[in-house]
């Protein structure tokens, strides 16, 4: 795909009713703070320590700098995009469960990006914040079309939180080998990947994806982060050895950044046809035939330690990833990301109230 040349179709300028909202939202977004939060206190309650709901493992905590590329057309030149400047961030890989697993259980790889020192007006609630915050998972779509649908999934699987860690391994394994076949004739299993089917590869070397829409200052855009350094691109569908390994991930990441730097483009994907790129319906793929992903910025980020004790009081302790410590012009948009608002604010706030310690937004 031509990540460099821009589509020849007109974007989709932003306007408030790109967004449709439902009756039952409200309900729904209740009912999913609840599950959430439940699923904390669960692991809480057994580790003596409040952890993230979604996501508490984490493989890879690093820092960086994004630089922003000089010459942005005016369709790409917007919020934190506007200039070619440079901000140091902050990186987080993770997998999603609210418990900590034995790596064999294979699962979707999340990669949260925390933006520093951003300038700018913000959306509602994040007055007097300072940080971009963008989610990407290495996966182009959401595994529900809705917060409802997502809600369904979610209580199916809070409902083993914190149970049998030794048949969700054995599990895993299965699931693996079916979505191997699955993938040899042609297809993928979003749901199979989701409950532990996901290849046992080096995510470093996997493209990940915000999966769900953001305004893009006057535009609509999902943004895409992919690796770009040769080190990083021989990482790709690379195995791990994780035999033996309950934290192999964490371990083959810290090995490769403690002797690499690494690079990653940071892309968008500019909505220009609604009804085939819906902001509403976060399961369908956006076609990069209408519109490629196309590098706004880069970022590195130079050898370091990449995981330690020390780094998770920091940053897994210390800090919170969340879509809405954003720029008004990154507003995030769809109802996936309406409902992510207040599940993400009651998840930090249980942690801050259990553990102790505020968080650093």
């Amino acid at each position: 795909m031509n990540t460099t040349a821009l589509s020849s179709a007109t974007p989709v300028r932003y306007d408030p009713a790109v967004e449709t909202f439902r009756d039952d939202e409200a309900q729904t977004q209740t009912d999913l703070v609840a599950t959430l939060v439940d699923m904390e206190k669960t692991m809480a309650d057994h580790t003596g320590h409040a952890m993230r709901a979604v996501h508490a493992k984490s493989h890879g905590l690093l820092r960086g700098e994004l630089s922003v590329l000089d010459g942005l057309p005016e369709t790409l030149a917007q919020g934190l995009f506007a200039s070619a400047r440079r901000y140091p961030v902050v990186m987080r890989l993770s997998t999603p469960p609210a418990e900590v697993l034995d790596d064999r259980v294979s699962l979707p790889r999340g990669m949260a990006l925390k933006v520093l020192g951003v300038e700018g007006p913000r959306v509602d609630g994040a007055e007097g914040g300072s940080t971009q915050d963008f989610l990407f998972v290495d996966g182009p779509v959401f595994s529900a079309p809705d917060a409802k649908g997502f809600l369904r999934t979610l209580k199916l699987l809070a409902g083993t939180t914190d149970k049998a860690p030794n048949a969700k391994r054995v599990l895993s394994g299965v699931l693996q080998g079916v979505e191997k076949a699955v993938e040899t004739f042609g297809g993928q299993s979003g749901t199979l990947i989701a409950l532990g089917g996901h290849a046992e590869t080096h995510p470093l070397g996997a493209t990940f994806f915000t999966q769900v829409p953001i305004r893009y200052g006057a535009y609509i855009a999902k943004l895409q982060l992919a690796p770009v350094s040769p080190a990083l691109l021989a990482l790709e569908n690379a195995p791990l050895d994780l035999a033996g390994k309950p934290d192999g991930t964490r371990e083959a990441v810290a090995d490769f950044i403690r002797a690499n730097p690494a690079v990653w483009e940071l892309r968008v994907q500019l909505c220009v046809d609604l009804e085939r790129m819906p902001v509403e319906d976060a399961s369908v793929e956006w076609p990069q035939a209408l519109s490629p992903f196309i590098a706004v910025a880069r970022i590195t980020a130079d050898p370091q330690e990449g995981w330690s004790e020390a780094l998770a009081r920091e940053i897994d302790d210390g800090m919170a990833f969340n879509p809405w410590h954003a720029l008004a012009a990154h507003r995030p948009l769809g109802n996936v990301m309406r409902a992510r608002k207040a599940a993400y604010a009651a998840s930090s706030d249980y942690r801050s109230e259990r553990n102790g310690c505020p968080l650093h937004r």
